[in-house]
Formats: structure tokens, C-alpha cells, sequence
């Protein structure tokens, strides 16, 4: 969890309607997280300029090393988290009653709504040697008339895959050439994992807003570079993607509807305004001192195996405080 968090107003995508396709290339940068974890990421969602793609709303990567995934109980409020392991296994737990483990080639899929809390680790194997870990952790933000459900989480071992004029995808979530992932969504959206080499020609909804970030290899996009590390930004308006890419080439698309609802984000929260933040973060605070039922019944629930008796996973991450100010929106600096 970042150690000082600032909120994010991210404005509503305009409605104007599309505008055109184009390229402009976010740069990432390293955000150190503090607690257990000890590690850092790079993230390329949200930016200044740029804070949704469609409802995506937050991408971190992380990895290739061996630090271990450590995250004791936290919250979340107004989202999906999407899991997407790379490399390395991770085990969810979290206040639904889910346990899991997931591992590269599976989604996990928690829906936060009002609340929920949850953890991860990182699993070991009996030999007790970490194996290299790496990938990705997205958010989707709920829209209003769905944001205050009730939490509920799924996993999915096995995902549709489309292939096409020189590439091969999984297709996470939403809808991508035809092939639909049977992840619960909760706007028009796509999330793929896509691999590649040589000429390729992707289908896409010109109705969508996307966004594509390298893994491996590169690619060559409207005449430009594009390496693993910025988040390429492709508009709206595209019926397909032309491309040519190196050997081993994977990149992610992300995609859907511009999202058209002003957004407030902090820490792990996706609100609307400032007063349902704070509220949130006095919610986690005082469950603090609650056990048992009492915690149970809280607006975040519990997290099993997570309790005041379980050793080295006791505890849970307190929020951070907030910022002395009130927030203004920002404004959204490129087109739809």
C-alpha cells in the first residue's frame, strides 16, 4: 500500500463522442509501497492527463524478481480488482470467504461494491525457494448505479482465447473479436493478454476508447516505437490495430465506453466525492478494534485466517490520513 497516497479526481471522459484514433505514449513511474510488502511497482494508471481508459482506472506491474507478495487486510470501496499473475502463484483471501490460489493464466476477479477487504500473499513452495514473480494489478471502477452492491469475488482457471491475422490472445475480460471472457463485468469493456510476431491486424470496437502496454518485445504503431514500459494510448474511433512487432512480442489491451462519471480516488478507494472517502476510511479505522462477529459484520467484513489469533498474518494495513484539503477536479487533457 502506498505509505502517502494523494487523491485523484479523475474527470468524466467528454461526450462529445469520439474524436479519432491517435498514439501518445505515458511514461510509467515507480511507486515504492510501503507495509509488509516492501516492494515497488510501475504503474501507468491513472495519469495527470489520463485517469480512466473505458471504466479501467488503475495499472500497476510488477516484477520479474523474488520479493515476495506480503499484503495483510485491506479495504476496498467502488471497484473491481483484476489479477493477472505472470509469473509466480498468489493466494487470495478475503472477507466474501474466498480463499484461492491463482496462477499465470487465471483471473481472479473481486467486485468491492459498498466493501470488502481482502489479502494477498505470495506462495511458497516446499522447498521454500521464491520463484520469480511478476504481473498485474488492475482496477475497474464501478459505475454509479452499481457501485454500492454487495462484494462478491470469482476465479476463472480457464479463458477463451481468439487468433487472428498474426496474433493470439486471451481474452480476460469483455469481449475482443468475437470471443467473450465469462467474467461478471459492470460496463463495456475489453482486457486482453495478446501475443504476437511480425504483421498483425487487430479487430477493435470503434465505439471504445483503448490502451495498450508492452510486456515483452516491442512494436511499431502508426510509425513509432513502442517499447515495454509507457502505456500507449490509441483514442477512440479505431476499427482495427496494424502493427508490426518483434519476436515474443505480448502486450495487454485494455478498453471499453469512455467512462463518464467524475471519479474520486484514494488510496484504495473509488468514490465520488470527498465526504465518501473520508467516511470509507473512518469505516476501516473503526474495525480496527472489532473480532469475530462483530468484525464479520462490519461494512468490510473479515478476512479468514487473518484474525487476532493467526500468528504472523495477524493484523491488518491501517489507511493512511487524509490530505488537509478539500479537492477540485482536474482536468482531462485528452479527447475521446
Amino acid at each position: 500500500m502506498e505509505v502517502s497516497p494523494q487523491q485523484e479526481v479523475c474527470p468524466p471522459a467528454a461526450a462529445e463522442g469520439p474524436s479519432g484514433p491517435c498514439l501518445q505514449l505515458w511514461p510509467e513511474r515507480e511507486v515504492p509501497l510501503g507495509g509488509v510488502r516492501a516492494m515497488n511497482v510501475r504503474r501507468t494508471l491513472p495519469q495527470r492527463g489520463l485517469p480512466t481508459i473505458g471504466a479501467w482506472c488503475f495499472l500497476d506491474s510488477f516484477g520479474p524478481d523474488r520479493t515476495a507478495m506480503s499484503v495483510l487486510p485491506h479495504p476496498h470501496i467502488g471497484l473491481q480488482t483484476v489479477t493477472w499473475p505472470l509469473a509466480g502463484t498468489i493466494r487470495h483471501r478475503d472477507s466474501v470467504g474466498s480463499d484461492v490460489v491463482v496462477r499465470p493464466g487465471e483471473l481472479n476477479i473481486m467486485t468491492a461494491g459498498h466493501g470488502v477487504s481482502h489479502s494477498e500473499f505470495a506462495v511458497l513452495p516446499q522447498d521454500g525457494v521464491l520463484p520469480v514473480q511478476r504481473g498485474l494489478q488492475l482496477w475497474v471502477a464501478l459505475p454509479d448505479a452499481d457501485r454500492h452492491c454487495a462484494p462478491a469475488f470469482e476465479q476463472h482457471r480457464e479463458l477463451p482465447r481468439a487468433t487472428g491475422a498474426g496474433f493470439t490472445a486471451t481474452v480476460m475480460v469483455g469481449t475482443f473479436d468475437g470471443v467473450a471472457s465469462p467474467a461478471r463485468m459492470f460496463s463495456p469493456i475489453v482486457g486482453a493478454d495478446v501475443w504476437c510476431d511480425g504483421d498483425a491486424v487487430l479487430p477493435l470496437d470503434a465505439e471504445f476508447e483503448h490502451g495498450i502496454l508492452v510486456l515483452d518485445g516491442g512494436l511499431r504503431l502508426d510509425g513509432q516505437e513502442l517499447p515495454p514500459g509507457p502505456l500507449g494510448y490509441l483514442g477512440t474511433g479505431r476499427k482495427d490495430l496494424r502493427l508490426q512487432a518483434d519476436p515474443g512480442t505480448r502486450f495487454l489491451l485494455i478498453g471499453g465506453e469512455p467512462f463518464r462519471e467524475e471519479l474520486l480516488m484514494w488510496w484504495n478507494f473509488v468514490g465520488r466525492t470527498h465526504d465518501e472517502v473520508e467516511q470509507a476510511r473512518g469505516d476501516w479505522e473503526a474495525q480496527a478494534g472489532l473480532a469475530g462477529a462483530h468484525a464479520a459484520a462490519a461494512r468490510y467484513g473479515l478476512v479468514p485466517g487473518h484474525g487476532p489469533d493467526a500468528g504472523a498474518e495477524a493484523g491488518r494495513i491501517p489507511a493512511p490520513p487524509l490530505p488537509g484539503v478539500r479537492l477540485t477536479p482536474r482536468k482531462r487533457t485528452v479527447r475521446d
